[in-house]
């Protein structure tokens, strides 16, 4: 495919050392798209030494011109947005309406982190003697190494990498193996915008090779991830022995309680629409429904009609709702799922299957489960993939309860009409995010991040950019 493609490495773009190369696969087609260079240990010890540089340079920029280069960075790749939306879809397999929005969503971000750029600020304290002179600076922590995965190319390194940069970090960016071009587009965009050598630095390959040197370098003093359970334990595991930050994105389970006062037509739509964006690949996806026995069988039935009109298909089609799951491991674990809750009672409502007929296998049905009980793994293993358990509730505080019962602690969410309720759900829900009535709750200037096994740190808003920063306490005497 034509655009960027290469390590990028000390603001050039570069082959692997070897001259390796790995190939990237369109999930619709399983065809090969291209191939890109798959990174070395020399490759990622000269990303290091070049964010290093990159680091003497822009922890010293003044946040004006670090403002001014994320500013034009978003505006160059609002300009290029059919570019990446398309190269998105291709590698990734969303629709290609679903790409444009998020990239979209990328521009906003770093158009939000150009002005935070100007907002880390410090405070003076009063002192306890007329000599002393007491104040708290923010500093920009170091090199950072970040790492994202597959379903949301454009938006997630632009988290990390916006946040990071305007604090006045240097990055090295490891993108999932599966979709690494999107990325490349975001580089780019950064190089034009006039972004100083080695302050943002691209590598791709073995993530295994990658993760375990970038995270015991020396140099490296912040590690971001958003990723899995497992790869996060892995990398904090890294990341103690150096006493490096953490910041962990690892995904959730996020319940739905819709009470017996719930608009049930507007519930029901607004949960087909956020629970199969992206094929279900999102870990703020509603994933477990916990529905009041007086709504439940006419929110089921519309939830259900609202899933079979959905439209399977190659994301590069107008026509597209739903496009293919990014890898094979994704259909395996998600059929796991619904055969193991068919054996412990659940209904197939609709779906439950692989697609047939399409031009890769990568393609799974959008699936509806009712008669759902608690002791099945759907809910309590992160499905990311498009099935819907549909459970029933009597009481608020068993919903509560049952929305609880899991290791995971993301985002939960309620359907209510009435304030009190809205705030008991709110406040007893165990996660780092609630919606009320509203399913789609990323935003900019808002904190991201979970609790328990969800990991911990915040992504965007104000606390997003602090967590790339460290506090420096100054006392004076005169």
């Amino acid at each position: 495919m034509e655009g960027p493609s290469g390590l990028y490495l000390g603001g050039e773009w570069v082959s692997a050392s070897d001259g390796g190369v790995m190939a990237v696969i369109n999930p619709a087609t399983t065809e090969t798209l291209c191939t890109v260079p798959s990174a070395t240990t020399e490759d990622v010890d000269r990303a290091l030494e070049a964010a290093v540089e990159g680091f003497r340079t822009w922890s010293q920029t003044d946040a004006w011109t670090r403002c001014e280069v994320l500013r034009d960075t978003s505006r160059l790749l609002a300009s290029r947005s059919e570019d990446v939306a398309a190269t998105l879809t291709a590698e990734q397999g969303k629709p290609l309406a679903e790409a444009r929005g998020e990239v979209a969503a990328a521009v906003a971000f770093f158009d939000w982190c150009a002005d935070e750029a100007r907002r880390l600020y410090g405070r003076i304290i009063p002192g306890n003697a007329t000599d002393t002179r007491m104040f708290v600076i923010k500093q920009p922590i170091g090199v950072v190494a970040a790492f994202t995965p597959f379903n949301f190319p454009a938006y997630l390194p632009a988290r990390k990498i916006g946040a990071a940069l305007a604090a006045g970090c240097s990055v090295v960016l490891k993108p999932a193996e599966e979709t690494p071009l999107t990325s490349m587009y975001l580089a780019q965009a950064f190089h034009d915008a006039g972004l100083p050598p080695g302050v943002l630095n691209i590598l791709v390959g073995d993530p295994q090779l990658i993760g375990t040197r970038l995270v015991t370098a020396d140099v490296v003093r912040k590690v971001s991830l958003t990723g899995s359970v497992p790869v996060g334990r892995e990398l904090a595991r890294l990341a103690a022995d150096g006493l490096k930050e953490v910041s962990l994105e690892l995904g959730g389970h996020s319940a739905v309680i819709v009470c017996e006062d719930a608009d049930v037509e507007k519930a029901a739509a607004t949960s087909v629409e956020a629970k199969f964006r992206n094929a279900g690949q999102v870990c703020i996806s509603p994933s477990r429904w916990f529905v009041h026995t007086s709504i439940a069988d006419e929110f089921t039935e519309r939830f259900v009609a609202a899933t079979k009109r959905l439209r399977i298909g190659d994301g590069r089609s107008p026509d597209t709702d739903v496009g293919p799951l990014t890898n094979q491991r994704r259909v395996d674990a998600i059929q796991d799922l619904v055969d193991d809750s068919v054996s412990y009672g659940a209904t197939v409502c609709t779906g439950g299957h692989r697609v047939e007929g399409m031009a890769s296998d990568l393609f799974y049905a959008p699936t509806v489960l009712s008669e759902v009980s608690d002791e099945m793994r759907v809910m309590t293993d992160e499905p990311f993939g498009p099935v819907a358990p549909i459970a029933t509730f009597s009481t608020l505080d068993e919903a509560i309860e049952r929305a609880n019962a899991t290791d995971y602690g993301l985002a939960g969410y309620v359907f209510t009409d009435r304030t009190a309720t809205a705030f008991r759900a709110a406040e007893g829900l165990e996660v780092g995010m609630v919606g009320v009535n509203n399913l789609v709750i990323a935003r900019p200037e808002a904190p991201f991040g979970g609790v328990k096994h969800s990991g911990y740190g915040r992504e965007g808003g104000a606390e997003g950019i602090e967590a790339y920063a460290v506090t420096k306490y100054v006392n004076i005497r005169i």
